[in-house]
């Protein structure tokens, strides 16, 4: 027989019941206490009637309190404390007036000074009700804290959430149009078929892309079908000049990764490495695990970075491309950022021969698994080792340690990479 998990409720889920209950158990206890302190006492049993009378009014008095508490307890705080002290003043004294009367009628009172008895059980009352209402404002303060850090914790949620819904739709629309314009050109050469296989590759591509969430994640092995439907796509429109590997380990294919993080890297690679090529180039994507981590490497044969660097690695800024948008790599760059903080790597290197790589590196996280520990604090971040060399003289480098910049972002006809202001200040 199947064993249902034990989920425990918190105790103030239901705030109307955990009032209730705290509301009996305090003011039994009480009783319980006054009642054992006078049978301890040698007092007569009839001392317990009275105990009993003095319990049920103060639960009167206190669920009157109650009420005026919770009109005031969001007041300011002038306004607070002084009724506060105004009411708790009064219900005392109605408390203690009670209590006199109730003595003296029962004669056991042992002062006939209806004045001296009152305003000695008066401080005892006064305690008693001070001490609940303490209790009252002491946990309705815990509940508003815990609320408005649910509120901060929710509205940043949703703030996380619409920034990576706005990077996920910042992704290059070029290739659509491309694609559009590719099949229009077939259809008034009355190429069908073709027009037809490319447009079905089309739809499927826009059915993985668009059902997906915008903030979720999908494993390497469907990010990688996403980008072969993409990638058959535009091999129709630039055949054997298109050339792709794909080297996904077992492991990694398993891994989870932020949906289309790795199709704008694909996409500046048939633009600025295989389109400006008479003979092409190849696309190679790389997902292996190193540890605990994914390391992700794309790369082109294409002619690489054109802009110069200075003695730190740092690209000099140019806008002489008019094609660039900005948003494919500064895309991933927000979008690791937030959705793994500082516990990323993304790394761009041109050597000085040509070519182009990327290389991410995010935690390991399969499907379904909790993403906290993936914001564990990371390890050392090392770099892939088949990109290593003994000389590193002929690379240029860029590395991002989450927020860490090693300088200005690229821009360059080759490979723009020019940053927008963040959308999130």
């Amino acid at each position: 027989m199947a064993v249902l998990p034990i989920r425990p409720t918190p105790f103030f889920a239901n705030k109307n019941q955990a009032f209730w209950n705290l509301q009996l158990a305090g003011w039994g206890g009480a009783t319980l206490l006054r009642a054992m302190s006078a049978l301890a006492n040698g007092q007569s049993p009839d001392r317990l009637v009275i105990i009993l009378l003095a319990t049920i009014t103060g639960f009167s008095l206190s669920l009157i309190l109650a009420v005026i508490y919770g009109q005031v307890i969001r007041q300011r705080p002038l306004v607070t404390w002084g009724s506060t002290a105004l009411v708790l003043a009064l219900a005392t004294g109605v408390y203690a007036f009670i209590d006199s009367w109730v003595l003296q009628v029962a004669g056991a009172a042992t002062d006939g000074n209806f004045a001296s008895l009152f305003v000695g059980i008066y401080f005892i009352d006064l305690t008693l009700l001070g001490a609940w209402s303490a209790l009252y404002f002491a946990i309705n303060f815990f509940l508003q804290i815990e609320e408005q850090a649910d509120r901060l914790e929710r509205l940043e949620a949703q703030a996380t959430s619409a920034q990576l819904a706005m990077l996920r739709y910042q992704l290059n629309p070029h290739f659509l149009f491309n694609t559009l314009n590719s099949i229009s050109t077939l259809v008034l050469l009355k190429q069908s078929e073709t027009a037809n296989a490319m447009l079905t590759r089309l739809s499927r591509f826009l059915r993985h892309t668009l059902v997906s969430q915008p903030g979720g994640t999908v494993t390497v092995a469907q990010e990688v079908e996403t980008l072969k439907l993409y990638l058959d796509i535009e091999r129709m429109r630039f055949e054997e000049r298109l050339q792709t590997e794909f080297d996904i380990a077992d492991e990694a294919a398993e891994a989870c990764l932020p949906s289309l993080l790795l199709q704008p890297l694909v996409e500046n690679a048939i633009k600025y490495a295989v389109s400006p090529l008479e003979e092409g180039a190849k696309i190679s994507l790389t997902a292996q695990l190193s540890g605990s981590r994914l390391r992700l490497v794309v790369s082109d044969t294409g002619p690489g970075l054109k802009t110069p660097l200075d003695a730190t690695g740092t690209s000099l800024p140019r806008s002489d491309s008019p094609d660039s948008t900005g948003v494919g790599l500064a895309n991933i760059r927000n979008r690791l950022a937030q959705a793994y903080g500082e516990n990323h790597l993304f790394e761009i290197r041109s050597p000085v021969q040509g070519g182009f790589t990327v290389i991410i590196e995010i935690p390991f996280e399969r499907e379904g698994e909790d993403i906290a520990a993936a914001l564990a604090p990371p390890p050392e971040l090392t770099t892939h080792p088949s990109l290593l060399g003994e000389a590193r003289d002929g690379w240029s480098t860029e590395r991002r340690h989450g927020k860490q910049d090693a300088g200005p972002a690229v821009d360059s006809p080759a490979y723009p990479r020019a940053m927008g202001p963040s959308p999130i200040g």
